[in-house]
């Protein structure tokens, strides 16, 4: 540890930080981390530690814990109040137990106490968030809401991405798999999912950049409609498919799923990454639309992010304000109940948990790998909101508290899913 000394006028801004660093970590079981001080001062594993937290100033611990919560900690990681350097994932095993500490009101006190003897950055408010306003889930609020995500530079996200830019949990064989394979293979098992056959009419509802529709059209003879609330989105998609020679089998549209047209049918739907968007008060509809959209006989897999029933969040979310407005990720009981209810045999469902885990990694991994790129297509904070959400999520697909489930849903007719008996089909190399 550097050399602490207490001035003329009390104790040094580094010696109240190590002071309060080790009243807030008395209790945890594990010191296999760093933290660096502004000054050079080190508190904690000394050689080789997996990540440091870099503390930039004496505001940094008044800023990250005066009022702790998820978001006050992400606002002062891309505020740069600290770093974490080495790796990212990892810090989080740290941060759930400094949200998950119950305290006494002595005990908060005295913490409280320490961290006034601290300068305070005088920050009253966030940045990067955006401006949405109307009744929540109006397609208005949720056109603005999508666009602040999705609408960044194409060349930001292909920095990170696989080659088809597929924005969504791949599949692996291995652990070892590299992400271009297993996304080509995530692809692949939804068509085989869907039993999609030569000529037979596919609805893509958030299309993204139209990796999937143009999968379908190329390996399985679809004609193949994909929409997106992006327009970016949709102009590389279609450039993409143009280029690919397959913009006579495939469209995409810059559309609400409330907006197609009633008398389009359709033999097979597919929505992947994109139901977490939905709402819950708006779950019926969705399903419901597309109920009426599918043919019968038809089936629709739907692939998305749920909450664990059993998961409680503490405080206001970091994700919430900063990535993804308004979206609203919810069990997949809450999920197949209200397509049950829309008329729908719920036929398979299927966690692939693990998967994303492995899919946040790599992106992560690729992300930081392109550091300077993702700086110079977006800015410091939009690369550091995107290094803190993928890490943060990697970290909750691995522990439980988020899953990622593809439900297939069919639409008997007469009382016949047309579905075989076994999935053997799904699985073929």
């Amino acid at each position: 540890m550097g050399t602490l000394a207490k001035s003329l006028f009390g104790a040094t801004p580094s010696l109240v930080c190590v002071e309060f660093l080790e009243a807030l970590l008395a209790d945890y079981p594990r010191r296999d981390f760093q933290v660096r001080l502004w000054d050079g001062t080190t508190w904690g594993m000394e050689e080789q530690p997996p990540f440091t937290l870099v503390l930039k100033h004496p505001e940094a611990l008044r800023a990250m814990f005066i009022s702790p919560s998820e978001l006050a900690l992400g606002e002062a990681y891309i505020h740069d109040d600290f770093d974490i350097e080495g790796d990212v994932e990892a810090a989080f095993e740290l941060a759930d137990y400094l949200l998950g500490q119950e305290r006494s009101l002595g005990e908060s006190f005295e913490l409280a106490k320490r961290l006034k003897k601290l300068p305070s950055t005088g920050r009253t408010a966030g940045l990067h968030g955006p401006a949405l306003w109307g009744r929540v889930h109006s397609e208005d609020r949720d056109r603005r809401a999508v666009r602040y995500h999705y609408d960044l530079p194409t060349e930001f996200y292909a920095l990170w991405l696989d080659q088809r830019m597929i924005y969504s949990c791949a599949y692996f064989v291995t652990p070892a798999d590299d992400l271009d394979s297993a996304q080509a293979r995530k692809l692949d098992y939804i068509c085989r999912k869907l039993r999609l056959r030569h000529g037979e009419r596919l609805l893509d509802i958030g299309c993204g950049w139209g990796g999937l529709i143009a999968h379908a059209a190329a390996h399985y003879g679809v004609q193949a409609v994909g929409i997106t609330l992006s327009v970016p989105q949709a102009e590389v998609a279609r450039h993409r498919l143009q280029e690919s020679g397959l913009n006579d089998r495939c469209r995409v549209e810059v559309s609400d799923y409330r907006d197609i047209e009633p008398d389009q049918q359709y033999d097979k739907i597919v929505s992947v990454g994109m139901f977490e968007h939905v709402g819950e008060a708006l779950l019926p509809e969705y399903f419901r639309r597309a109920w009426s959209l599918l043919r019968p006989g038809g089936v629709f897999l739907n692939h998305g992010i749920a909450y664990s029933a059993t998961y409680k969040r503490r405080g206001p979310s970091f994700t919430d304000r900063y990535v993804f407005p308004d979206a609203e990720l919810v069990p997949i009981s809450t999920c197949l109940r209200a397509a049950e209810l829309s008329g729908f045999e719920v036929r398979d469902v299927e966690s692939l948990r693990e998967h994303y885990d492995l899919t946040l990694h790599r992106w992560i991994q690729r992300l930081e790998a392109h550091a300077e790129e993702a700086r110079r297509v977006t800015d410091e904070t939009t690369y550091r909101i995107w290094r803190l959400y993928m890490a943060g999520a990697a970290h909750c697909f691995r522990n439980g508290r988020l899953n990622l489930y593809e439900t297939l849903l069919a639409k008997p007719l007469n009382g016949r899913s047309g579905l075989p008996l076994t999935r053997g089909n799904w699985y073929l190399v």
